[in-house]
C-alpha cells in the first residue's frame, strides 16, 4: 500500500449503518429464526430492506439507483448479516448476480435490466458453478450455440443462489468450444420465464436455510443474441472480474455474523452466573472474548479496506479481495465457535441464535471461492 489514507468513513457511512441497523433490528431479525427453521425466503425482510433501498444499494444512480460505493454496500450486508444471514444474500447476490453487467455490458443491457433491480422489481443471482466445475470454472460444460440472431442454451448450473426467486439470471455457457481453455465462455442474461429453462429441487442445507440454493436446467433454451453480457468468448474472465469486486461482499457477510456472536456472547456471559458472579468476571472467559473482538475488528478493517480498493477498481484488488474474503470468513467460523461454547448447553440448541450464525458462518469459507482457492489467488498475485 503506498499510503495509509485507504478508506475513511464517512458521516454518511455512519449514518447508513444506523439507518440499516434499525431496519434491521425491527423488520429483519425477529425473523431470522423462523426463516432458518422452515427454510423459507425471508420476504418480510425482503419487502423491508425494498422500502428502505437496502436491497441493492450498488445499482448507480444513472439506472434509478441510490449509487451507494462499494464501502457502503459492505456496511449494508454487514449490518444485514448481524441479524439474519439469509437475509443479507439479498443485497449480495443482488450485487454478484449483476456485476456482470455493470462491469462488461452495453448500455442497451444496462439500461433494460438494471433499473428493475434498483426499484425491487426483481432481483438477480448469478450462474458459474456446473457439478464438475466448482473450483475449476474453466472446464464448465454448459453450451451456447449460436442460431440466427439467437443462441440456444444447453446444461446446467449448481449452486445458484436465491435461484427461483429471482428473476433474472447472469449465465456463463461456452460459445466457442475449440477456443483455448477459459477463453470461449460468454456470459448472457437468462430470464426466469424463458421456455426450456427450469429450476432443481432446493438444496437441503446446513446453514443460510433461508436463501434458496437450486441447479438452474436448460433445455434448447433459446436466448436472443442481444442479451449477451459483453464480448464473445470473454464471459470467463468478466466472472473473474466480477468476484475480484463481489468476495468483499463475503467477507462483509462474515463480519456481520461474526459481530452478531459476539455482542449475543457478551450479552450472555453478563448474566450467566456461576460459583457466585457473573462468568464475565472469570479471566479465562474475558481472554475468550478480548480475542474473539480482536480477530473480528482486524477481519472488519480487511474487509473496508478491500471494498475502498474496489471502489477504485486498485490493480491490486484481486490479492485484497481474496485476503479479505478468506480472513474474514476463518475469523467468523472461529468467533462463532467460540460464542457457542461461551454459551455452554445454551449455546447449542435454537433457543438462542447462536447455533444459526455458527452454521451460517461455515458457507463464508466456501462460497465465491473456497478459502483454499483464495489462497492459490493471493499467492499468484504475490508470485506475479
Amino acid at each position: 500500500m503506498s499510503d495509509f489514507d485507504v478508506y475513511r468513513l464517512s458521516e454518511d457511512h455512519e449514518a447508513l449503518r444506523e439507518a440499516v441497523r434499525a431496519v434491521v433490528d425491527a423488520k429483519v431479525t425477529p425473523h431470522a429464526a423462523e426463516v432458518d427453521d422452515k427454510s423459507a425466503f425471508p420476504q418480510e425482510a425482503y419487502d423491508a430492506l425494498r422500502a428502505a433501498d437496502f436491497h441493492a444499494p450498488h445499482v448507480p444512480e444513472e439506472y434509478d439507483g441510490v449509487g451507494a460505493d462499494a464501502l457502503a454496500t459492505c456496511i449494508v450486508i454487514e449490518e444485514i448479516a448481524r441479524g439474519c444471514a439469509s437475509s443479507s444474500l439479498i443485497p449480495a447476490v443482488n450485487k454478484l448476480g449483476t456485476m456482470p453487467l455493470i462491469l462488461g455490458a452495453s448500455d442497451e443491457v444496462k439500461a433494460r435490466y438494471l433499473p428493475s433491480v434498483a426499484s425491487g422489481e426483481s432481483m438477480f443471482s448469478y450462474g458459474l458453478s456446473e457439478r464438475e466445475a466448482g473450483s475449476d470454472t474453466a472446464s464448465m460444460r454448459c453450451k451456447a450455440t449460436p442460431d440466427g440472431d439467437t443462441f440456444v442454451l444447453n446444461g446446467q448450473k449448481s449452486w445458484i443462489t436465491n435461484a427461483g426467486i429471482s428473476d433474472c439470471y447472469t449465465v456463463m455457457a461456452v460459445t466457442d468450444p475449440d477456443a483455448p481453455r477459459g477463453r470461449g465462455i460468454t456470459a448472457f442474461v437468462v430470464e426466469k420465464s424463458d421456455e426450456g429453462f427450469s429450476f432443481g429441487e432446493p438444496e437441503r442445507k446446513l446453514g443460510i436455510k433461508g436463501s434458496p440454493t437450486r441447479e438452474l436446467h436448460f433445455d434448447d433454451c433459446r436466448i436472443p443474441a442481444d442479451r449477451m453480457v459483453g464480448v464473445r468468448g470473454e464471459g470467463l474472465k468478466l466472472a473473474l472480474k466480477t468476484l475480484d469486486h463481489t468476495r468483499v461482499t463475503i467477507g462483509a457477510q462474515a463480519v456481520g455474523i461474526a459481530q452478531g456472536a459476539l455482542e449475543h456472547a457478551t450479552a450472555y456471559v453478563k448474566e450467566r452466573r456461576q460459583f457466585g458472579k457473573a462468568i464475565a468476571e472469570f479471566q479465562g472467559i474475558q481472554f475468550m472474548l478480548a480475542d474473539m473482538a480482536m480477530q473480528l475488528e482486524a477481519a472488519r478493517q480487511m474487509v473496508y479496506v478491500a471494498a475502498a480498493k474496489s471502489e477504485r477498481d486498485d490493480p491490486d484488488l484481486p490479492f485484497f479481495g481474496a485476503a479479505a474474503k478468506c480472513f474474514a470468513s476463518d475469523v467468523a467460523m472461529q468467533v462463532t465457535t467460540d460464542a457457542v461454547q461461551l454459551l455452554g448447553g445454551a449455546g447449542y440448541v435454537k433457543d438462542f441464535p447462536l447455533e444459526r450464525m455458527m452454521r451460517d458462518a461455515k458457507i463464508t469459507q466456501i462460497y465465491e471461492g473456497t478459502n483454499q482457492v483464495q489462497r492459490l489467488v493471493m499467492a499468484r498475485q504475490l508470485l506475479r
